[in-house]
């Protein structure tokens, strides 16, 4: 199954994610189909980024967001809830 989730990047104690297609079984930092955007929670406030066509196009081929980038989705715009 193909989920939508985050990829952790930064330095020690200064995170900064990247969302990213991926495939369920693959490590959480490994590999990926495709990045559509990034989140920054250490800027105030947060920096989300997210590419709403792609994001809404791998949903419709039946991408499953994980619940903290369902979060990111819906404060961003790109979904409804």
């Amino acid at each position: 199954m193909v989920k939508i989730r985050l990829k952790r990047m930064g330095m020690k104690k200064k995170p900064f994610y990247r969302v990213v297609v991926a495939d369920e079984r693959s490590p959480r930092d490994g590999r990926f189909i495709e990045e559509i955007g990034y989140y920054d929670p250490m800027k105030k406030p947060s920096d989300i980024k997210i590419d709403k066509v792609k994001a809404l196009d791998w949903m419709k081929k039946g991408a499953q967001p994980t619940d903290s980038v369902r979060i990111l989705l819906k404060r961003s715009g790109v979904i409804e809830g």
